[in-house]
């Protein structure tokens, strides 16, 4: 057991040492209740079982780009004080467990973390605090990952908004600029380390290896993450540029907001200037982080729940053409293809490969939401699961159902020269290239009968 109690902060989607609520707020306490002790907060990271043997495969990128994350957090500590090694502590198990080992070995005033919206680590968390409690250790959590949270933004009825344009006007109307401060992580670890006592430690001494992902059952991946350079030209231009998937029009700052590599008040204070189209982007992630928060339903069925009678083709078959970039229309198969490829699609054709599933083939808006849980870099459970509902016309803020995008008129509008669909589908104008599995006529046609057959019932 340590001789001096310690504050921990658990990392999750936070992966920064940089503007960190929860860092900043387990340094602050220390800094007001107990600077003489030696080794005050130590930040921790747990590569959680429950997460990860439910990953089917074990070159997924995300773990990779998580133990990278990690890596330049630890050469962060290590730099800041390499004299007394401060470091980060890995760990690899399920979370209660780990909690249990690391409360045999520490003496510890608190827990300190950001919060989290989803089922699965709200229930996590509530079990972590209802543990901890037992041992006398306060466990808090913070506001971290979004502007507003939760029931922060409510309509004149008192209750969340469940529509994105009246939503996204009294978020700017809330809006103040003190919002997007950044948390002043560094002017905490620049007192502890320039203390004149040479004993003064900001993180517990660790080993300086991390976990390997051998250890964890992954093999390493060589892939070129996205920079989490904020290209300001880009921002500028967003609303222009967004929704032609040829150009470079988008950030690819997805995969860095969903592990917290990049702060999201950093990234809203550069954007709110320079492009209130990207800032509508952020918007809507607060949008749907609040409505997963509110209506946990979404997670295992329709937001309108209506929907649910909708009796589905689910062709197993049909769905594997989707997935292999298969289906005979370019536009759908290039995003595919470039989602299998690189974990990334552009925007705009994730609308077009969610309307073509949901709509054109009859296929669970669910099974779509799976296949891009397990391949999209950027994953994330409330914009994945309200877009594709929003392509399916099941969700909150949803298109009409008889709304069905028309991949050739797609095509037209947003890749007219084919220079996407040439980079991804090269063979789409040969013999080679298969005939359109169905007809957008009559896959238009049946959508909107089964749509309308399902919504009549009682």
């Amino acid at each position: 057991m340590s001789q001096n109690a310690i504050n921990i902060c658990w990392l999750r989607r936070d992966l920064r040492l940089h503007d960190n609520k929860a860092l900043f707020e387990a340094l602050k306490a220390i800094n007001e209740t107990n600077k003489e002790n030696q080794n005050p907060v130590l930040p921790i990271f747990i590569f959680d079982k429950e997460i990860l043997d439910k990953l089917p495969n074990k070159q997924d990128k995300r773990v990779q780009f998580i133990h990278n994350a990690l890596t330049e957090i630890q050469q962060q500590l290590l730099q800041l004080a390499p004299n007394n090694t401060s470091n980060i502590a890995i760990f690899y198990g399920n979370p209660i467990e780990i909690f249990e080992e690391i409360t045999q070995k520490y003496t510890i005033n608190a827990v300190f973390t950001n919060h989290d919206y989803e089922p699965y680590g709200i229930k996590r968390d509530t079990t972590i605090a209802d543990f901890l409690k037992t041992k006398n250790i306060n466990f808090h959590t913070f506001k971290d990952q979004c502007i507003f949270e939760k029931k922060e933004l409510l309509s004149g009825m008192g209750t969340p908004y469940t529509v994105f344009t009246p939503y996204s006007k009294k978020w700017k109307e809330k809006f103040e600029d003190n919002m997007l401060d950044a948390y002043p992580t560094e002017d905490f670890f620049a007192n502890f380390l320039n203390e004149k006592n040479d004993k003064q430690n900001i993180l517990q001494n660790l080993p300086k290896s991390i976990i390997s992902l051998e250890k964890m059952g992954f093999e390493p991946v060589i892939q070129d993450f996205p920079s989490k350079k904020v290209r300001e030209d880009i921002i500028k231009n967003y609303k222009e540029n967004r929704d032609f998937p040829a150009i470079e029009g988008t950030t690819r700052l997805g995969v860095h907001l969903r592990f917290g590599t990049i702060s999201i008040r950093e990234l809203a204070k550069t954007s709110k200037n320079l492009s209130e189209g990207f800032l509508n982007e952020l918007i809507w992630r607060d949008f749907y982080m609040q409505i997963l928060w509110n209506f946990p339903h979404v997670a295992t069925s329709s937001f309108r729940q209506q929907y649910d009678l909708i009796e589905w083709r689910n062709n197993e078959e049909d769905f594997l053409r989707w997935c292999e970039g298969k289906t005979g229309y370019p536009i759908v198969d290039a995003g595919m293809r470039e989602l299998n490829a690189t974990g990334y699609m552009h925007n705009r054709v994730r609308m077009i490969v969610a309307s073509f599933l949901t709509k054109h083939l009859l296929i669970h808006w669910q099974w779509g939401e799976a296949y891009f849980a397990e391949k999209l870099l950027d994953f994330d459970m409330a914009a994945n699961n309200g877009g594709w509902q929003w392509a399916a016309g099941s969700g909150c803020d949803a298109a009409p159902y008889f709304r069905v995008f028309n991949p050739s008129e797609q095509t037209k509008k947003f890749d007219a020269k084919l220079a996407y669909i040439r980079q991804w589908v090269p063979e789409f104008s040969s013999f080679a290239y298969p005939t359109p599995m169905v007809e957008h006529k009559f896959a238009r046609d049946r959508a909107i009968g089964t749509y309308k057959k399902g919504l009549t019932k009682e």
